[in-house]
């Protein structure tokens, strides 16, 4: 196999044998030996296909062929019992093929079934020692690790706790902090970021952006949103076989499709990806993106409107939302707030209404004087929005350089977002002439509910001024 591919997947079949009544089973036993015994050759065939109608197989795989290539990140869709857990376990070795083979290159680290690799007698520290050691580690890389395992995991004093009395969070809290640090080559994932709160998900989600820059994830899921925004490819399982592959936007609408025709009663073609044609091949032209412009003063804006050319002296502040640092080495910023008009805190929105979001920060110790931002994402990690003071001036230039602390305030209307929760980074920025500095970085600093009951097209919804329905009467003419 080539270096450049991680998975490869040939001719890949798994059945699972059923008997109707226990005893097919010692049945089908006795036929099959006398037909090793029989001296006949249509005997012998005979007693042998007797034997296979004693039992019943179900076919989870059937011919499933694919490759992944290395630092590619993969979703595997479809609905359940398509065969995308048996695939996994598969790919990671628990599960032995019927025909066909699966090559893989790496260090394999999986994350499957709740509590797959517990000892739920144990407690959560030997676990991990246990854990580690089935992931290919050594006793002493382990208890290197240690701490930095304990402390993503984050359950307290429950790590000396008998796994049996966990909760199912503190199960995929342990687990997930077990495979972040094994130094895999390959990441599979089945299902288990469902689990776990908004903080515990924020944070794996940061892991598996930064993973992803070097290693290889295999993503299951049945969030279209997740599969969107983590993986450049996706595979659609039907059955046991491979439906469709190819862009996750593209492979996921048609997955959706899919399954909306079927809930309305049509018959949905078992075709595969060559049968489909040009729907298959049909490639939506991507929509140009126009980098947003914010003007300094009024009259900037004014200028901005009436000239459609933006002022040439401002520059936005460039700052990666996936590339911030996961430790707060100078802890600047005091605190983060979301208020609304009346300066009440705020811990659930619906959408629409004027929220001021508050940050209160010391100066850098570089004496620079500090720029403000925020970032506000899903519970995937997803950026969905945020902004900055990089293009707003301070009005008391004299007291400018004495001044200790800052308050930066944001204010806007909240958009519609799906319900969930919602997580707001706060950033304190150095933004040179070369770069912007990241000095602060609070993930998390605060964790909002949507409790939206409307419906938004796509990752959030514009807070309509009005919505309204005319009727005209027809004019006759004479």
């Amino acid at each position: 196999m080539s270096s450049d591919i991680a998975i490869r997947a040939v001719s890949l079949t798994k059945g699972f044998e059923s008997y109707e009544q226990p005893s097919h089973r010692l049945k089908r036993s006795i036929l099959g030996l006398l037909g090793s015994l029989a001296p006949l050759p249509s005997l012998r065939r005979a007693l042998f296909k007797r034997a296979e109608d004693c039992v019943r197989t179900f076919w989870a795989l059937r011919g499933v062929d694919f490759e992944i290539a290395r630092g590619e990140t993969v979703g595997i869709i479809g609905r359940n019992g398509s065969g995308k857990s048996t695939l996994l376990q598969i790919i990671c070795g628990t599960l032995a093929p019927t025909g066909g083979e699966v090559e893989t290159r790496g260090r394999i680290a999986a994350l499957l079934e709740l509590g797959s690799g517990f000892d739920v007698e144990y407690t959560g520290r030997e676990n991990i020692y246990m854990n580690g050691q089935l992931h290919g580690l050594s006793r002493d890389q382990i208890h290197a690790r240690l701490e930095q395992i304990v402390e993503f995991a984050d359950i307290g004093h429950f790590i000396d706790q008998p796994v049996k009395t966990y909760s199912s969070g503190m199960f995929v809290r342990l687990a997930f902090a077990v495979i972040a640090h094994v130094d895999a080559d390959i990441l599979v994932i089945d299902e288990a970021l469902a689990v776990g709160d908004a903080f515990f998900t924020q944070k794996c989600m940061r892991f598996l952006r930064r993973f992803q820059q070097t290693g290889t994830v295999l993503f299951v899921s049945h969030d279209s949103s997740a599969v969107r925004s983590l993986c450049s490819r996706v595979i659609w399982l039907d059955r046991g076989a491979i439906r469709e592959t190819g862009e996750a936007r593209h492979v996921c609408t048609s997955y959706f499709e899919a399954f909306y025709r079927q809930q309305q009663g049509e018959a949905v073609s078992w075709a595969s990806s060559e049968d489909l044609g040009e729907n298959n091949s049909e490639v939506e032209t991507p929509l140009r993106v126009v980098e947003p412009v914010q003007a300094q003063t009024a009259d900037q804006r004014q200028a901005f409107i009436d000239t459609g050319k933006p002022a040439a002296s401002l520059r936005a502040l460039e700052a990666d939302p996936h590339n911030l640092p996961a430790q707060r080495d100078e802890p600047l910023i005091e605190s983060v707030q979301l208020l609304n008009e009346q300066g009440s805190p705020v811990s659930w929105v619906v959408g629409g209404e004027r929220v001021v979001l508050r940050i209160h920060a010391k100066r850098p110790q570089s004496g620079a004087s500090p720029v403000f931002a925020f970032f506000v994402k899903d519970r995937l990690g997803q950026p969905l929005f945020g902004d900055d003071t990089s293009l707003t001036s301070v009005n008391d230039d004299v007291a400018l350089p004495s001044a200790r602390t800052f308050d930066a305030e944001f204010v806007f209307d909240m958009p519609i977002l799906p319900p969930g929760d919602y997580a707001f980074t706060a950033l304190v920025v150095e933004q040179g002439d070369a770069a912007a500095a990241v000095r602060d970085c609070w993930h998390d600093a605060l964790i909002v509910k949507s409790e939206s009951t409307s419906v938004s097209t796509g990752l959030v919804g514009v807070p309509m001024s009005n919505v309204a329905l005319f009727v005209r009467d027809a004019v006759e003419q004479a």
